[in-house]
Parts: structure tokens; sequence; C-alpha cells
């Protein structure tokens, strides 16, 4: 047997069983409730903002319309915006008493803007729990009390409802479903729950709770002060302290609109991916091993192969099921995963190349000491 014909074969068999693994965790994942029971703690809900003039009216009039939350404060803090974002906050508002706009400090050495003024929400915050939430999400009325139901039922410290990702244009229908599926196809949902590992963790700061004690005894936002993916880093914290966090199913709390077009995606992306891998040569193994898993059965599928025909098809079927579970677009999108994922590798060697060039850049900022 040709040693190419091993390679696919070998491809198309863990491709099988990746989604099958797609197909447990499916019904394992975490699920809040949709008709929640009132939360007795005071909830502080935390916005992070800087230069969202045109998305953060609808996110303050979703968090107003929360039900189930009696001790409720909705604390927007403006990080050094130039478009009128905190005007347009307050607007929003209407003078709702449950409503402040703060004003943020300057960023100092040594930080990122997002972890700051996350420290700074949270400094400001009165609620036992913390609810992190970004200017781009929209919350369903119930979505409050249902994160913090699945908290206190689960006996969890953090949560991660991972908001429904809404796609509308080609390059955002290509890149955006492997948010999703990526941690349902790859990560052991009930074991991660569990354990410290760090490579175990997997979180979305577009909608994360937590609670205020959690925060204080895993370090806070200093100890994540210069992670481009400050929600992955915190979560990781917060198990590194003995507790316990998870990834949920938020995509019927929450719908986020997180990039529009090609060119803010790949900015995007490019800003934040290089961190996700670490380092090159772990970039450059997940680059072979998804090209492997996924590129090459569909490669091999329109020479013929019988077994990349199965590959390929085993990984159409993991995305339609993310996409059942995930409430996100199934057909045809599924069909181009090999493209989605070839974006994908594309995208994590720019974004390596602009970190070694110094030319990482995101919301007017250079990054630099990030990690």
């Amino acid at each position: 047997m040709r040693l190419s014909t091993l390679v696919v074969r070998a491809a198309a068999a863990t491709a099988v069983l990746a989604t099958a693994h797609t197909v447990v965790n499916t019904r394992l994942v975490r699920v809040p409730g949709e008709h929640p029971e009132p939360c007795s703690e005071p909830v502080s809900v935390l916005l992070p903002v800087r230069d969202e003039a045109s998305r953060v009216a609808g996110a303050v009039r979703s968090l107003l319309a929360q039900r189930g939350v009696p001790d409720l404060e909705i604390l927007v803090l403006d990080d050094g915006s130039t478009d009128g974002t905190a005007d347009v906050a307050h607007a929003a508002a209407g003078g709702d008493r449950r409503v402040r706009v703060l004003t943020g400090a300057p960023l100092p050495e040594g930080w990122l803007g997002k972890p700051h003024a996350c420290a700074q929400l949270a400094e400001a915050a009165r609620g036992r729990i913390l609810v992190f939430v970004d200017a781009d999400v929209e919350l369903a009325p119930h979505a409050v009390a249902s994160a913090v139901e699945l908290l206190s039922r689960q006996g969890l410290d953090a949560v991660s409802p991972f908001p429904r990702q809404a796609a509308d244009d080609l390059a955002t229908r290509l890149l955006q479903p492997l948010l999703q599926w990526s941690w349902l196809t790859f990560l052991p949902l009930r074991w991660a729950e569990r354990s410290p590992r760090p490579s175990l963790t997997a979180a979305n700061g577009q909608f994360f709770v937590l609670t205020a004690a959690m925060l204080r005894r895993c370090g806070g936002f200093e100890g994540v002060a210069t992670a481009v993916l400050d929600d992955i880093a915190l979560m990781r914290a917060v198990k590194a302290a003995g507790g316990r966090g998870v990834v949920a199913d938020g995509s019927a709390l929450a719908t986020c609109r997180m990039y529009e077009g090609w060119d803010e995606l790949r900015r995007g992306y490019e800003k934040s991916l290089w961190s996700a891998t670490a380092s090159p040569v772990k970039a450059g193994a997940l680059a072979a091993a998804l090209a492997w898993l996924y590129v090459v059965p569909a490669i091999a599928a329109c020479t013929g192969s019988r077994a990349g025909l199965a590959g390929y098809a085993a990984a159409v079927a993991g995305r339609v099921l993310t996409a059942a579970r995930t409430r996100g677009r199934a057909w045809p999108d599924a069909l181009a995963h090999p493209v989605s994922v070839s974006t994908l590798i594309l995208l994590l060697g720019r974004s390596w190349l602009a970190r070694r060039r110094g030319q990482l850049v995101w919301k007017g900022r250079p990054l630099r000491g990030v990690r």
C-alpha cells in the first residue's frame, strides 16, 4: 500500500473519531435553562467599550430588558473612545438608574486595553456575581438569570455561555462557525470542567460569568494584564486557583456579530491567533494536523479515494452537528469545511508573521509585551 494511501486512510479514520467525539459533546455540553428561577444574588453586568458607537445601544437595551434579576446593576466603561460611544450609551440607558456609564482611566504601562477596562469595572461593581459582556453581543431577556442559575446549580465558579455567532457575508460564514466547532470537536468537556490543565480550557469573553469571590481568589485581571486572549487566560486562572469553570452552549441566550467583512475579520484573527498556539513550532504542528485531518482527505476524495470521501463526509457531519447544537447555518456552508480550515491556517501564519514584525494592533493601540 502506498504511503499516500496510508496517510489518507489514517486522516479519514481520525476525522471520523473526531466527529464521534462531537456527537458525545453535543449531548454533554452544559445548556442554560430557558425558564430560570429569579436570581437572589446581586448581579453586576459589566460592559467594556471602546469606539463602539454603532453597537453599544443594542447591547445596553438588551441588558435593560433582563428578567429574573431583581438586584441588577449595569456598568458601562468607556475606554478612551473617540466616536461618542459614551453619549450613545447614556442615550440608550434612557435615564434608567440601574445603568452607570464610567470613564476609564488612561491605559498604564504593562496592560492591554480590555483587561484594564475589565479590572476597573470589577473594582466598581458591587455584585456578588459578575457578568462580562462585549458591546457586539445582544442578550435574550432571560440570559443573565439563566447563566447565573447554571453557575449556582452546577456548583461552578465560572461559566462562559458561548453566544450564537451571526455570520452573513462570505468571510464570516467561512470562519466564524469554526469557533464552536473547534471546542465541540476537540475538547473533552466533562474532563475539561474538572481538570486544571491549561490545555483543557475554552472560554469566550463575549459572555463570561463568574463570582466576585473567585475573581479575587484567582488574582483578578491583574494576572492576565498582557493576555491577548484574556478570556481563556482568566478561565485558566480560575482553574489554577482550584475553581471549576466551563464553556457552555449559550446560543439561546446571546447573539454576537463579531466581525463584518474580510478586512475586519482578518485584523481580528491576526491580532489573536498567534496567542492560541504559544510558539511558532506549535503553530506549525497545529496547522499540519488540521491540514492532514480536513484538507488532505478532501483533496484525495477529488481523485476518487473512498477513504478521502469518508474523511470529508465526517468533517461535514461534524460541522452540521455543531450548527444544529449552536443554532448556526449548516448548509451549504458545512460543505466548504476544507476551505474554512485552509483559510484558518493562512490566518494563523499571517498572525505569527505580524507578531514577529511587531505589527499587532487592535482598537488603535499597538500590542506590545503581549502573551
